[in-house]
């Protein structure tokens, strides 16, 4: 095993067996923690929304303090992994030490939950003696050992000599998936990332030549199974397409995410006549989807959804409003999800369409009858666009009803969950990765005061902490990735992964941008683009408080 000194204790640490014995203890404090806040919102034997909407700091707090524990879990797990295999060096053994060590020292200390809401023990309801019963010898060793100036520095060393690697540290994965990650990297580094800064700039949309090279690749349908025209291949595979797509341009990242889901949810809810007409030319890349979900009232609360699908005949006529539509111009098919009985209150008179349009041009967006649209302008998040629809009396076939079945829409929509939100998650780690890969470029040639930036302790500490929350992003995606490979239920695994992948970015990116100081709120350098980039995902495919919101209902509803 590879062992670290410390510079404040000669003797050498055993990192894993303490970042697993710290998780352990973590895992005992969630689990006083899932106690102490089922009581105070549990009414007549059952959890009252009312009381936990009152509670919503302890709620949201627990799903953080759980998102913790399952972090420093994945870390050691992380460890014993390359361990084994023999790949765990002295770059991993920091990644590890440092991480456990900060995660510690929050969770004791105060969890932020956003800039300024940071949540502390006591207000789950923990008593001074059941936290201090937690605070473990192994707890102690950490907070006191892990994340020292001495390490984070000794991890900056090694990033500095190690630049130009695909991750910083080994990311654990096999060799195919290394060698698909190395296949992305090459075409993210020769047809994205050289542009990308000019179309986010323009407001332009990403070329259709690089949407037909992805199409070339594989992109579009490496996870649809084979009989299906897809490659067939695992969620993890997914994230790490993603990830390494999202570091060179969140929208490119991002076109995969939209092809996967809309395949996911014909597969998952469709006829065996829809699967055969939609989902080989989705896994090619000749049909490309896009999804019609929110509302302008409505946000993440579906269930008031109003716009209207009227059976007329052989055709669903549709009629109301969407927003926050991205890549709709170019889109060929609009999975739409529309309330086809107006009798049936909530989510159960909601049902999808699958509405098919001709693609549009800047010029002339929606040639469809029956529906028009108004660009939004955005700060970040380009390069598809993003619109406000309206639709009036457009016309569906009936055999488009997604399933042949009306009412099913909400719980068709609901198994892409899991999965849109590992796909966000890995997103997040892409952008948090070029945010580094940005930062630590910078600190390297800009010199001041006679040094390069990066000599400076507070510059060098932020890419320490930047490099271990990456990791610490990557393996939870990656966990989540497994689970949904695995088939288990992974709401909870991939709402983690997003929910801190969410707001990993946000912290890359206003730490490389604190970095540049004033050059980096200039529009010309990229990490403007990447802080508007990142600032998005903390809001779609559920925004954080949603998001801990169902972290939460779940662990107080008993999940293991």
């Amino acid at each position: 095993m590879t062992r670290l000194a410390t510079a404040a204790e000669p003797d050498v640490r055993d990192w894993l067996t303490l970042a697993e014995e710290a998780a352990l203890a973590l895992a005992g404090l969630t689990a006083d923690a899932v106690n102490a806040v089922r009581a105070r919102v549990t009414a007549d034997g059952r959890i009252s929304a009312a009381q936990l909407e009152r509670e919503q700091h302890a709620a949201h707090g627990l799903a953080w303090l759980a998102t913790y524990a399952e972090a420093v879990r994945e870390l050691a797990a992380y460890g014993r992994l390359l361990q084994a295999e023999a790949r765990f060096g002295e770059t991993e053994e920091l990644l590890v030490a440092i991480g456990v060590g900060e995660y510690c020292a929050q969770v004791f200390g105060g969890i932020p939950m956003s800039q300024g809401e940071i949540v502390r023990l006591p207000a789950l309801g923990l008593t001074a003696s059941q936290i201090a019963a937690r605070r473990t010898a192994a707890i102690e060793t950490v907070i006191r050992e892990g994340s020292t100036p001495a390490q984070r520095a000794r991890l900056v060393a090694r990033i500095r000599e190690a630049q130009g690697a695909a991750t910083m540290g080994d990311a654990g994965l096999d060799e195919t998936l290394e060698a698909i990650r190395a296949e992305m990297r090459k075409f993210a580094e020769s047809e994205v990332l050289p542009h990308a800064h000019q179309w986010h700039l323009k407001n332009e949309y990403i070329p259709l030549s690089v949407i037909e090279k992805l199409a070339d690749l594989g992109v579009f349908g490496l996870t649809l199974p084979e009989e299906h025209g897809g490659l067939g291949l695992s969620k993890v595979s997914m994230c790490v397409v993603s990830e390494e797509l999202s570091r060179a341009y969140i929208g490119v990242g991002s076109l995969g995410t939209r092809s996967e889901i809309a395949a996911e949810l014909i597969i998952g809810g469709g006829t065996e006549e829809q699967k055969a007409q939609w989902l080989p030319r989705i896994a090619s890349g000749e049909v490309l989807p896009t999804a019609v979900f929110t509302e302008p009232n409505t946000g993440s609360d579906l269930a008031s959804l109003k716009t209207r699908a009227v059976r007329d005949g052989d055709v669903y006529k549709v009629t109301g409003a969407k927003t926050w539509i991205t890549h709709p111009v170019r889109a060929d098919v609009m999975t739409m999800l529309v309330r086809t009985n107006p009798e049936e209150a909530g989510y159960k008179g909601l049902s999808i369409l699958l509405g098919e349009k001709p693609r549009g041009s800047d010029e002339d967006p929606f040639p469809a009858k029956g529906m028009t649209g108004g660009e939004i302008e955005v700060l970040g998040y380009r390069g598809m666009k993003e619109y406000e629809l309206a639709f009036d009396g457009f016309e569906v076939p009936a055999a488009n009803l997604l399933g042949g079945v009306e009412g099913q829409g909400f719980k068709q929509l609901m198994q892409t969950f899991e999965s849109a939100r590992i796909q966000t998650a890995a997103r997040a780690v892409g952008v948090a990765q070029s945010a580094l890969d940005i930062g630590l470029r910078y600190a390297e040639e800009r010199v001041q005061f006679g040094k390069p930036l990066i000599s400076f302790p507070r510059v060098s500490d932020k890419i320490a902490m930047m490099a271990v929350e990456v990791n610490i992003a990557r393996q939870l995606t990656y966990f989540a990735g497994r689970a949904k490979d695995d088939g288990k239920r992974c709401d909870v695994e991939a709402g983690m992964a997003k929910l801190l992948g969410a707001r990993v970015a946000w912290a890359a990116a206003d730490n490389a941008l604190q970095i540049h100081g004033g050059n980096g709120f200039a529009l010309e350098y990229e990490i403007s683009r990447v802080l508007c980039d990142a600032r998005i995902l903390n809001i779609f495919e559920g925004a954080a408080e949603i998001q801990a919101q169902v972290i939460a209902r779940r662990l107080l509803d008993g999940a293991n």
